[in-house]
């Protein structure tokens, strides 16, 4: 449509018709943009600028926030704390998110479980727990910013969306590895009774410092491997994530005579508060994802304690839907997993 409006159709190459739409953008695109007090400004050897929005994930000012950058920036590429396992936030409403956050049910649990293992699926389920505490208290869904990105990212043109997060499978099974079978215990029991009120105003001040990182900060500070694993690696890969998105751009050619052009690219960044300073720490560094992205095979004392800490979730899941009622108790029993474990329990038995 705006290039019928611009010029007799038949008359412009696709790449005239490029350069156009871009020398729109550029002539948006602010020269020293007037950005909020959230974002943090890096450079890449090549030129390219990456604009990081630091966000709280419930917060109605991030997502101001957001929109405001991308508005002034009109960025080449977009990239958001999100992976291919929790991009289905993206598309759904505001309401039906904050059903589904306070909804933990035992499907979500199955899935969790059939898609990361018993105890990766189980921490899943507890950390869903959290987020749906602040949903619970604040009657707001989370990742607000990252909608907001996805929709003003689908009006800039030639803009790219990236997915910048680690998968999720990877960060859960990397904190269960990093975990000792007391530390898997003490961190649940914090994540179960976790019932603190929570008001907006708490929510504003934690500006500076995520919510939910700060909370999940304050349950697992004692816990350094842990902390390692949910916050430092994954602020590598962002940052490794926000680098490959920065590459220069290179602009179309009218033949393959002409001599290859690009320019330096604008890139903007949206995660949690919480990451920017590692992101930050990490910029100029070498970086090696590989490294974070393996999950050792678990040894025998730890393969143990995997089945005594199934065993205890279990059974606590069993005593507490049971009081919900026993028709969800005879579905947890009928369970792959569980009925796994009842069969060992059994084999074990004879031997003592």
């Amino acid at each position: 449509k705006v290039g019928q409006t611009l010029w007799p159709k038949g008359n412009c190459s696709d790449v005239d018709a490029f350069k156009i739409l871009l020398e729109m953008k550029m002539k948006k695109r602010q020269k020293q943009p007037s950005l909020p007090g959230t974002v943090t400004e890096l450079v890449t050897e090549e030129g390219s600028k990456v604009y990081v929005v630091g966000t709280a994930h419930f917060s109605d000012d991030s997502k101001r926030d957001v929109v405001k950058t991308i508005q002034e920036v009109q960025p080449d590429v977009v990239v958001v704390e999100l992976c291919q396992y929790r991009v289905s936030m993206l598309k759904m409403d505001e309401k039906t998110l904050l059903k589904e956050a306070k909804e933990i049910n035992l499907e979500k649990l199955q899935q969790a479980v059939k898609q990361n293992g018993v105890m990766s699926g189980l921490m899943q389920m507890l950390l869903l727990k959290v987020s749906a505490h602040i949903t619970e208290q604040l009657g707001m869904a989370p990742g607000g910013e990252f909608r907001e990105a996805f929709k003003e990212a689908s009006k800039v043109p030639f803009c790219k969306f990236h997915l910048g997060d680690r998968p999720i499978p990877v960060t859960f099974k990397r904190a269960i590895a990093a975990l000792s079978f007391w530390q898997k215990v003490k961190l649940a029991w914090g994540l179960c009774f976790l019932s603190d009120p929570i008001s907006k105003d708490d929510v504003e001040k934690c500006k500076q410092k995520d919510l939910l990182e700060q909370m999940m900060a304050e349950m697992i500070g004692e816990f350094p491997d842990l902390h390692r694993t949910i916050v430092s690696e994954r602020d590598i890969y962002l940052t490794y994530m926000l680098r490959q998105a920065a590459k220069r751009l290179e602009l179309p050619r009218a033949s393959e005579a002409e001599p290859r052009k690009s320019i330096p690219s604008v890139v903007v960044g949206v995660v949690g508060m919480g990451h920017v300073p590692g992101i930050e720490k990490n910029w100029t560094t070498d970086l090696n994802i590989q490294e974070i992205m393996s999950v050792a095979p678990p040894s025998i004392s730890s393969k143990v304690s995997r089945f005594v800490v199934k065993a205890a979730f279990f059974g606590l899941m069993c005593y507490g839907f049971y009081r919900v009622g026993k028709r969800t108790v005879s579905v947890i029993l009928s369970m792959s997993a569980t009925q796994s474990c009842l069969q060992r329990l059994a084999e074990i038995r004879p031997q003592k």
